[in-house]
């Protein structure tokens, strides 16, 4: 919407304040500056206002607005004066306005900081966060233009009110003066008001999805009039599963007299119900969509699964139609899955909703799983159900226009039913929220990813997403430090997702190896070692081993303090007769439960060849209802996605697969639960076709059991930096280098620009002295002091020794004379080759440190050592910014060359903590002040004692927009 010329005559409307934002309570509205032609809209809200509501806003009565009233709140400069509305369905829900303001109250322009601001709500839309939604707007707006105080006087019955200004997290002062509330925001977001919005954007969100997944009603909207079809199909996978809730087909084109399909009542539209409709599945052609979302949004519809192809997949024509359908949607306050969706399940007793194209709904499980492609999601769920495991919840989201795999880290995080999350991805939406989603719930339950299009520029067409610059192995690395199990196929991720869902976390990487076969367990032992694990030598049970042997081995393992994990390696054994007995897996099972089931909480995985029935079997569950065990050695970790103190759920069938009754500690446990120290049944066990596959998957559990445990103590900024590093400096020479027009694509700086820069950070650049002749490096060398490097800077030979354009040890004059010669002689001109001349640094390994600015993923910090090879290996390790302790000194030893820093081959350790210190303080320097978009430190020598900087590049830029630290606001693609 844009405002007539006479609104703006200071500055252009700002369309960049208009936002799409979730409330409370799951629903969507749209906030956007007030203009001109909103006069009747304001005067149609206000009429909606109970006289109370008026009252408290303007301290009298207040019937009607005026046409001066209505004059002055409709039309604003974008300054000193702003007005913003709340909308659903294009009207007026809640308006805010901001006054700015002198000492004395008065009205005033900039330079006054304070501004006057306050707030109207409709009644039927109040208790809804829609006043907490718009104060974080306004707040930023008024930031944006120089504000840097609200005041606001409140009613002292205005209860609603007061409250959103005191649980907003801002530093503020109250008073009670002349019979109303005075209050003061200092406007500067504190931690406490960050964690107050990421809090509150969490319960909208998961909200928003839980409307979604447990519906009262559904509508089938393009349900055919035959069997067959993507609707009739969905309607029919209703009603299988069970649908606790009302179904209703809907379709223009059925008869005037026609009041049944399949058993639900028809409809021709969604206004002929009568009845609310929470969820609609849309499953008509995309030029129909449209009149089938109004539809939907004048009747009260919740939430949309659009089924429907022909948008983003289809190219620019098909992406503007998917931006309109989310326009059109939101408009109306509703969410959607898609479009060109699979569908979505919830697989809750309560629920029992199957609104996809799986005609079957899976079995009932802790497993969440998300899927950006329908084909994937197919395989996953056929996957998961030959291998017996069961999901709570099911969403392939196909274009995911709307919602996305981070709104469902938003549900999943406090979802009892869900232990563990699985996500399929082809692209990252938002990189920075979603790692700071994953960092947050992978610290309760285990979130595991798949990312496909991992290679630059093949994102699915139906992906319309923010370009990203940064390589895939850095985005693993990224997903690493938030706690994010990154495998590389769906394999992996079922194998990782089936030992997550049902084993307790291991307390370490000491595992026991049992089996019937020593060559099967000396596989086991060898991918053991490749993971990083520590094995134990394994023990033999030998091919007569009968499945009491195997029981009696696994509760020795599980007794042993000095395991953390057993993986049973079995093969058919052979019986008296001399023929292999392969159909007795169901016994050999219940042997393994049982050991299981009395020892105490380690992971147990299975690694089988060709026994009929064994996999099955262990994949059984033995009980539905939770039980308690023992403490492990790690007892804070215990089953991933549960309280540490609730007990771990390990089902167990009163009786095995061949009649005979499964042993259990007591056959009254489900009359009464086990005292705390008592074992209690257990099952599925996780069984794997081979041994990699087993091991890789426990490999991934200890790993993240760690990071866990990591997690819990988070690392810190050590306060020695705040000492030695001068911000207001830095931010003083950035702003006098970058100047008042700053060219949107940046400038590097000078080598002396930067040096003076990092200095404000406590890092010291090696200084270097040009030479463009001989005698030029003679005098700089005489001035820095022998012994003296020389060096060429030309672009193509920077940092390439290999290529002979640097020579060292240089300690005197004839000595440099000569290499200057060798040197021009051999590479060119002097001035095509920009020698410079530098003082010696002492002996050490040479390092790279970098921090780089991605527009989607935020500030990165990288390590690696200098060298040809270290880039050909792609041998650096990568950190967010803000980097703590912990993850300077992660990031040092992540790289597979950290041995050279720490003695390898008798070399002697070098200063590790000065270079964890260094990254701190470039990590710092990035934090403070986004204009330096990047910065490069190479090489860094690291001596025995103390390190060197000999060279830095720095660049900076106006700084990118940081979406994330602002409003609250759904993503436009």
């Amino acid at each position: 919407m844009q405002p007539s010329p006479e609104q703006s005559p200071h500055h252009a409307y700002p369309d960049h304040w208009e936002a799409d934002v979730v409330l409370r309570d799951g629903g969507t509205a749209r906030i956007r500056p007030i203009t001109t032609d909103d006069a009747d809209r304001l005067v149609s809200f206000y009429e909606q206002v109970s006289d109370e509501s008026k009252y408290y806003r303007f301290f009298a009565p207040y019937p009607r607005l005026s046409a001066k009233d209505v004059h002055r709140f409709t039309h604003h400069d974008y300054v000193d004066r702003v007005g913003l509305a709340v909308t659903v369905g294009g009207e007026f829900i809640a308006t805010v306005r901001y006054d700015r303001i002198d000492a004395q109250g008065r009205p005033a322009s900039a330079p006054a900081d304070e501004a006057e601001v306050a707030f109207l709500v409709q009644d039927a839309h109040q208790g809804r966060g829609v006043a907490s939604a718009l104060l974080e707007h306004i707040a930023a707006v008024a930031r944006e233009r120089g504000i840097r105080r609200f005041a606001a006087e409140v009613l002292p019955a205005n209860n609603k009110m007061i409250k959103v200004f005191r649980d907003a997290g801002y530093t503020q002062q109250r008073s009670f003066e002349d019979g109303s509330v005075h209050l003061t925001l200092d406007l500067e977001p504190t931690a406490e008001s960050l964690a107050v919005q990421r809090a509150r954007e969490q319960r909208a969100e998961a909200r928003s999805v839980q409307r979604l997944l447990a519906p009262g009603s559904v509508a089938v909207i393009g349900a055919g009039r035959t069997p067959g079809g993507v609707g009739r199909t969905v309607l029919r996978n209703l009603l299988g599963a069970g649908f606790t809730g009302r179904t209703y087909a809907v379709n223009s084109a059925f008869a005037a007299d026609q009041a049944t399909i399949d058993g639900v009542p028809a409809h021709r539209s969604l206004g002929e119900i009568g009845e609310p409709v929470d969820l609609a599945v849309v499953a008509v052609p995309a030029d129909r969509v449209p009149e089938a979302v109004a539809d939907c949004g004048e009747h009260g519809v919740q939430g949309l699964v659009v089924l429907s192809a022909g948008y983003a997949e289809w190219g620019a024509e098909g992406r503007e139609r998917q931006r309109e359908l989310v326009r059109q949607a939101r408009s109306y306050g509703m969410r959607i899955i898609g479009p060109n969706a699979f569908g979505i399940i919830n697989n809750s007793e309560a629920v029992r909703l199957n609104a996809s194209l799986a005609p079957e709904r899976p079995a009932s499980g802790r497993i969440g799983l998300f899927t950006q492609s329908g084909a994937i999601g197919i395989a996953l769920l056929s996957g998961l159900y030959r291998r017996g495991a069961g999901l709570s919840t099911f969403i392939s989201a196909g274009n995911r226009a709307d919602i996305s795999g981070n709104d469902f880290l938003q549900y999943w995080y406090e979802d009892p039913d869900t232990d563990v999350a699985l996500l399929y991805l082809e692209s990252l939406g938002n990189p920075r929220k979603f790692t700071r989603l994953a960092r947050r719930t992978a610290a309760v339950k285990p979130v595991v990813v798949v990312k496909g299009a991992r290679h630059s520029g093949s994102t699915p067409p139906g992906h319309a997403v923010p370009v990203s610059r940064i390589p895939d192995a850095t985005v693993s690395a990224l997903m690493r430090q938030a706690g994010v199990i990154r495998v590389d196929t769906v394999t992996e991720m079922v194998d990782a997702g089936l030992l997550l869902a049902d084993q307790p976390l291991p307390a370490g990487g000491r595992v026991a190896i049992l089996g019937n076969s020593e060559s099967l367990g000396l596989l086991t032992y060898d991918a053991c070692l490749a993971e990083g694990l520590r094995p134990r030598p394994p023990v033999d049970l030998t091919t007569a081993a009968t499945p009491q042997d195997f029981r009696d081995a696994l509760s020795t393992a599980l007794a042993d303090d000095g395991c953390d994990a057993v993986v049973v390696t079995a093969i058919p054994w052979v019986g008296e007769n001399g023929e292999a007995e392969s159909g007795d897996g169901e016994v050999l099972a219940t042997a393994l439960h049982a050991a299981a089931a009395t020892g105490p909480a380690k992971p147990v995985a299975v690694v089988h060849v060709e026994i009929g029935g064994l996999a099955e079997a262990l994949a059984a569950a033995t009980s539905t209802v939770a039980q308690q065990r023992p403490a492990t050695a790690s007892p804070a970790l215990g089953v991933p996605g549960r309280p540490a103190a609730a007990a771990p759920r390990r089902p167990d069938t009163g009786q095995a697969a061949t009649g005979r009754p499964a042993p259990t500690p007591d056959k009254a446990a489900g009359d009464a639960a086990p005292a705390p120290d008592a074992p209690c049944p257990m099952g599925r066990i996780p069984a794997y076709p081979a041994a990699e596959r087993a091991v890789r998957a426990l490999a991934e559990a200890v790993r993240y059991a760690q990071w866990r445990r990591q997690a819990a103590v988070p690392g810190k900024v050590p306060e020695f930096l705040d000492d030695t590093i001068d911000e207001p400096a830095a931010g003083t020479l950035i702003d006098t280098l970058l100047g008042q027009d700053p060219d949107p694509r940046g400038r590097p700086l000078e080598h002396d620009e930067a040096r003076e820069l990092l200095a404000c950070y406590g890092i010291t650049v090696r200084p270097t002295l040009p030479a463009p002749g001989p005698e030029e490096a003679v005098a700089a060398a005489a001035r820095l002091g022998y012994p003296v490097a020389l060096k060429t800077t030309a672009p193509h030979l920077r940092h390439r020794a290999d290529l002979g354009g640097v020579r060292l040890d240089l300690d005197g004059e004839a000595a440099l004379r000569r290499a200057y010669g060798e040197l021009t002689d051999l590479l060119g001109k002097p001035a095509e080759l920009r020698p410079v001349v530098q003082s010696m640094a002492p002996r050490g390994v040479d390092t790279v440190v970098r921090a780089t600015i991605d527009p989607a993923a935020g500030a990165v910090l990288s390590f690696g050592l200098a060298g040809a090879p270290s880039e050909l290996l792609g041998d650096t390790a990568h950190r967010l910014v803000p980097a703590t302790d912990r993850d300077a000194a992660e990031l040092i030893r992540s790289i597979r060359a950290a041995p050279v820093l720490f003695g390898w081959r008798g070399s002697a350790p070098v200063d590790t903590a000065a270079l964890e210190e260094l990254l701190l303080r470039v990590s710092r320097l990035v934090d403070d002040h986004p204009e330096v978009v990047s910065i490069a430190l190479e090489p860094v020598v690291v001596a025995t004692q103390g390190l060197t900087v000999l060279g830095a590049s720095v660049r900076l830029a106006p700084p990118p927009a940081r979406t994330d630290l602002g409003p609250r606001r759904l993503s436009n693609y």
